[in-house]
């Protein structure tokens, strides 16, 4: 069903708003040919400005061109890695289980990867590992990360793989050395397997993936991040009251500055929120609405906030505290004086913990930012008040 103000899927067309320079980078940058990464928190836009640039690039001078996602959402080994990126690739130019057997056959033969009947036949994945007792060799990941170099380079056309959930080789038993196949991969496609083809990798835990392209610096020159920047407030304004007029409702403008300060021009929460706030009214968006339907959201979200604070040490508060507070310096003697954060040696360990669980990003000032919007506004009105 068709809604206003959309927060449950990605969007494209005129849902999609603002992130005009980011989906110009990213554009000339796949058209480059080169690998893009994009890591931001869950619910900022990533999958949309995919899609939409995916959208306009079929649309545009280039013409033709194919696309793959997966997910690694539920991926937690080598040897579902290889199926998964393997068959995403088979499965966009084969259906029948004669054009998926000989795919197999020219792409995979020799490998430990082959085509199961049996298995596609009962619905489940039609790759599996036959030998080294159902583990993934080296040369079978490698034949598996080569693959959409080597099909887009045979079909002479243009292919994009997006993985979304990237970070989660970090959870693999040797995540190192499946990166640094990966990353040998990329380094040894030649020039025209790069004209055919790149990765998009995208992830939605942003220390994890700042690990990966950052402090480890795997695909060092190899790939271009694309980061997002909050949509402008003016595009939020016109999309808030362009949504409410469709419905024949009205709201001020002050209102949606103040919302737009509180969640931080967060999409998602900011649709999420619209739509509670057109399910309230019939007319004028009045201030009570807006408190009611600001009181909803956060009240559908605060099971989830309680469990990440029942997670945190007292330490941990006390750090996450201080980052509340506008504090900086956190190893200072004050500071750890202050907040009861024990020691200098203590700090580094709670930023690491705070980093891992994805509350908190440390930035090179030695500022932090809370990576959630809504869970800052409501540690801030709710848990400290």
């Amino acid at each position: 069903m068709e809604t206003t103000f959309t927060y449950d899927r990605y969007v494209t067309g005129k849902s999609f708003i603002g992130r005009k320079s980011e989906k110009e980078l990213l554009e000339n940058t796949l058209a480059s040919g080169m690998n893009v990464t994009i890591y931001e928190p869950p619910k900022t836009g990533k999958t949309s400005l995919l899609r939409e640039t995916f959208l306009g690039m079929k649309n545009g001078v280039l013409g033709a061109l194919d696309t793959i996602d997966v997910t690694l959402l539920n991926v937690r080994c080598e040897s579902d890695f290889a199926v998964r990126l393997a068959s995403a690739v088979i499965r966009l130019y084969a259906s029948t289980p004669d054009e998926i057997e000989a795919m197999c056959a020219k792409y995979l033969g020799g490998t430990g990867l082959s085509f199961d009947r049996e298995s596609y036949a009962a619905g489940k994945e039609f790759l599996s590992v036959k030998s080294n007792g159902g583990r993934v060799s080296d040369s079978d990941l490698r034949a598996a990360l080569t693959l959409p170099y080597r099909v887009a380079e045979d079909r002479r056309e243009k292919l994009y793989y997006a993985v979304f959930e990237f970070q989660n080789i970090m959870l693999f038993d040797d995540p190192d050395h499946v990166l640094q196949i990966f990353e040998e991969t990329v380094r040894k496609a030649t020039p025209r397997q790069k004209s055919h083809f790149a990765w998009v990798w995208i992830g939605s835990m942003v220390n994890a993936m700042k690990e990966i392209f950052e402090h480890k610096r795997y695909f060092y020159r190899m790939v271009e991040r694309i980061k997002l920047e909050p949509i402008a407030y003016r595009d939020i304004e016109n999309y808030i009251i362009r949504g409410f007029y469709v419905s024949g409702k009205v709201i001020e403008k002050e209102y949606i500055r103040d919302i737009c300060s509180k969640l931080r021009s967060n999409i998602f929460y900011l649709n999420h929120f619209a739509s509670i706030c057109d399910g309230l009214t019939r007319g004028f968006v009045s201030a009570p609405v807006i408190q009611e339907s600001l009181l909803s959201l956060v009240a559908m979200h605060e099971p989830r906030f309680i469990a990440i604070m029942n997670s945190l040490t007292n330490f941990q508060v006390s750090l996450l505290r201080a980052i509340l507070d506008g504090e900086t310096k956190f190893s200072s003697s004050d500071v750890i004086a202050r907040y009861g954060l024990n020691s200098s040696a203590n700090v580094g360990r709670l930023k690491d913990a705070l980093s891992k669980k994805e509350i908190v990003c440390f930035l090179p000032d030695g500022s932090a930012v809370i990576l959630d919007p809504l869970f800052e506004y409501w540690v801030r009105t709710v848990f400290f008040a």
